[in-house]
């Protein structure tokens, strides 16, 4: 059982002039009508400090907040390996099922839950995916998550992936430009996915091997919107094996499951970067599970 959460929200003009209740109904689609309503009844929500009613008229610049009381949270790995540490940074192994961050129900089993009880200064630089194994970098100064973060908006921070995908690609290397941005998703409105108007997508991909009607593949992006890779790899006829939401084609498939779901097989195998105190080339790598190995 966890602390529980304080959930914040400082209104917008989409929300202005709805009512509490058809806002978080709308807003959050997560949960019902009924469950929101019950919650506004016990007293868990606030608007600007004071106790929130349904039918409170919302105007910009509100403060709502939800304070979520303790909960059980979904057992998952709760573990990590360091990889890398020095002064400024921090490179650790994420297992396969760990969510990097708090999100969809997940507070303290999460990968920077588990980080920050050893090094609590540690601010991760990047997220992966709940399904997603392998090396994920965290800055620990100030001066290093900025010096970082700017490597990244220029183009200087190569991510390599390991992923298992169904079928084997006619060619031996290729790059895909599909652009992604929001589709409809039946449970949560709006996912992210393959989309003719949505924002410059690119990554290339090399066959390492052929298994059983499905390929080993080395993946490295030169932009990072969310999902890309399980994105551009089904939106070129080839979804990760055992992926919950994307088909092909790159969009969310009859029945789609979350996000978050767990299934598919992806590791965060390579990442080099300048170091933010010297500037030389720094390349971190964690080993691949066995099935992504080749």
């Amino acid at each position: 059982m966890n602390e529980g959460y304080e959930y914040r929200e400082r209104i917008g003009s989409v929300a202005a002039g709805r009512s509490v209740l058809e806002w978080l109904v709308r807003r959050y689609r997560h949960s019902s009508e009924s469950v929101w309503r019950s919650r506004l009844d016990t007293g868990e929500l606030s608007l600007d400090g004071a106790l929130a009613s349904a039918t409170d008229s919302l105007r910009p610049g509100q403060l709502l907040a939800w304070r979520r009381p303790p909960w059980e949270e979904p057992n998952v790995p709760m573990g990590f390996a360091v990889l890398y540490k020095d002064r400024e940074l921090l490179a650790v192994a994420k297992p396969r099922g760990l969510p990097s961050v708090p999100n969809g129900g997940f507070l303290e089993h999460t990968l920077l839950f588990c980080v920050r009880r050893l090094f609590p200064e540690a601010v991760p630089m990047h997220r992966l995916g709940r399904g997603t194994s392998g090396l994920l970098l965290f800055a620990r100064t100030q001066e290093a998550r900025r010096a970082v973060a700017a490597a990244w908006r220029a183009g200087r921070v190569d991510k390599e992936y390991r992923a298992l995908v169904r079928g084997i690609p006619p060619c031996e290397s290729f790059s895909i430009e599909t652009p992604i941005g929001r589709v409809p998703h039946p449970r949560l409105g709006r996912v992210h996915a393959a989309s003719p108007g949505g924002k410059r997508a690119l990554s290339r991909v090399r066959v390492l091997a052929a298994r059983n009607g499905a390929a080993l593949v080395a993946v490295t992006i030169a932009t990072g919107r969310p999902h890309q890779i399980r994105i551009h790899l089904a939106a070129a006829g080839h979804p990760l094996v055992g992926d919950p939401l994307y088909v092909a084609g790159g969009v969310p498939g009859l029945g789609a499951g979350l996000p978050g779901d767990p299934g598919y097989r992806l590791h965060a195998y390579r990442l080099t970067l300048p170091h933010p105190a010297t500037g030389r080339s720094l390349e971190l790598t964690c080993p691949p599970p066995p099935e992504l190995s080749d």
